[in-house]
């Protein structure tokens, strides 16, 4: 538990406001890293971060359900309070000797003025530097490198903290949705609408199965909330820490700023992605021949019938583990539906991309057998899944698309995969033909200048 002082720090950090970031702006900040870039970088993180997390924390602390006294969510309950302690204690520039010349407010006209035009004037300020501010700087990312280490299994983490508390619900016969409520609703209420379980559609609430996996849609609604900030964190923090070593390095890609790839190309992915999946398959089914995954990357006017790839600004990790679920998914389908006496003769995956104004989009259709209409409302209920359940320890819940995951776990993918969608402004919509196959659509946002989403 956080001590007295540190608590009332983090329920006065969580008032502040959230700065909310695009992907342009990432990449206009960061195209040419300096000392002096990543010092200014650091500045804004050393103030963000802990708003982030203290907001994380006072929600962790106060779940419905008594999800809070789950002894997983208090372990990351305390993760969050111990970097956000980790921050506030981080010496500020000026402690570490920086003068204050150097600092974000009177630096940032400097530094529009070079880091943009002139190498060579960049590089000449950069050799007058203070020795500070590369210490300053190495030891910062030190720090939120351990952050982000030391928050890695937060996902898998806060999964056990759910499945205690659907224990205990199974144990005690209190699954808040299968015990009505003595309490009357308002149901004009806006927050009956947002929060009450019973909201499931009625053909779901029939399905006995499915009720036992669902969560009530405030839980629901809450671990949205949660992962969404989580991959803001580890997206501020993996693109400072790559664009310091960078920046120490003197190594300028032309097509990297960061973690950011300002020429992603989708054929490249999706292949990368098919393969993973393929192989995953054949190592979980034994499957000696998958089923095909054949892409076709469509023209943007009739005279350009098709194109051999569309390159844009993106996170290829981000991508590659949207595609990566979504093949998966598909693959799995196929062969559970046709079963393995098909080997060598499924029906194929078609992927099929096309770019419009405003969105690039990708379209994946598998003849998989379809989803009911009925169980529609599940594919994003976190911790629903029609595959047999993995244990803890092997679900491999990785940010990065690890292909070396289970062919399907506790039913994470899809929830995840829309907030990734989602985060840089873009979509994850299904249509399912039941009996026949699914068509999942991911839209991508090619301007790249949606803000973050970020939950409250």
């Amino acid at each position: 538990m956080a001590s007295t002082n540190l608590q009332q720090m983090i329920q006065q950090s969580a008032k502040h406001l959230q700065t909310q970031v695009s992907l342009k702006q990432m990449v206009e900040f960061g195209r040419a890293p300096s000392q002096n870039t990543i010092l200014r970088s650091a500045q804004f993180l050393h103030h963000e971060l802990p708003i982030r997390l203290a907001r994380r924390v006072v929600e962790l602390e106060n779940l419905p359900y008594n999800l809070s006294k789950m002894q997983s969510v208090q372990k990351v309950a305390n993760w969050y309070s111990q970097s956000y302690n980790d921050l506030i204690n981080f010496p500020s520039p000026e402690e570490f000797g920086i003068p204050k010349s150097m600092l974000r407010d009177i630096s940032a006209r400097e530094e529009e003025g070079v880091s943009k035009t002139d190498t060579e004037a960049r590089k000449q300020v950069e050799k007058k530097l203070p020795p500070e501010v590369i210490a300053y700087n190495s030891k910062f990312v030190d720090c939120i490198e351990n952050i982000k280490k030391r928050h890695d299994p937060v996902a898998i983490t806060m999964a056990q903290g759910i499945q205690e508390l659907k224990q205990i619900w199974k144990e005690t016969k209190s699954n808040p949705i299968l015990t009505p409520s003595a309490k009357p609703y308002d149901i004009t209420s806006s927050a009956f609408r947002v929060t009450r379980p019973s909201m499931y559609p009625p053909n779901v609430m029939k399905n006995a199965q499915a009720v036992q996996n669902l969560l009530p849609t405030d839980l629901q609604s809450f671990l949205d909330r949660f992962y969404m900030s989580r991959i803001g964190i580890r997206m501020l923090i993996g693109q400072h820490v790559a664009l310091s070593k960078a920046s120490m390095e003197g190594a300028v890609s032309s097509d990297y700023v960061g973690i950011i790839c300002t020429n992603t190309s989708i054929r490249d992915i999706v292949t990368q992605a098919a393969d993973n999946a393929q192989s995953v398959l054949q190592d979980s089914f034994g499957v000696f021949s998958p089923p095909e995954i054949k892409l076709v990357i469509a023209g943007s006017s009739k005279v350009d019938a098709a194109v051999n790839d569309i390159e844009f600004m993106y996170v290829p990790s981000h991508l590659h583990h949207m595609l990566f679920e979504l093949l998966k998914n598909s693959l799995r389908a196929i062969v559970e539906t046709h079963g393995l006496d098909a080997d060598g003769d499924y029906p194929a995956i078609k992927v099929i991309v096309a770019q419009g104004k405003e969105d690039i989009t990708i379209k994946i259709s598998d003849e998989g057998g379809g989803i009911p209409r009925s169980g529609m409302p599940l594919i994003w209920t976190y911790l629903y899944t029609t595959a047999e359940q993995q244990g803890m320890g092997d679900e491999g819940m990785s940010h990065g698309g690890d292909h070396r995951a289970p062919m399907a776990g506790f039913g994470y993918g899809l929830p995840l995969s829309r907030l990734y969608a989602r985060y840089f402004g873009g979509d994850l919509k299904l249509i399912s033909m039941d009996g026949y196959g699914t068509d999942a659509y991911l839209h991508l946002n090619r301007l790249s200048d949606s803000e973050e989403p970020l939950p409250y």
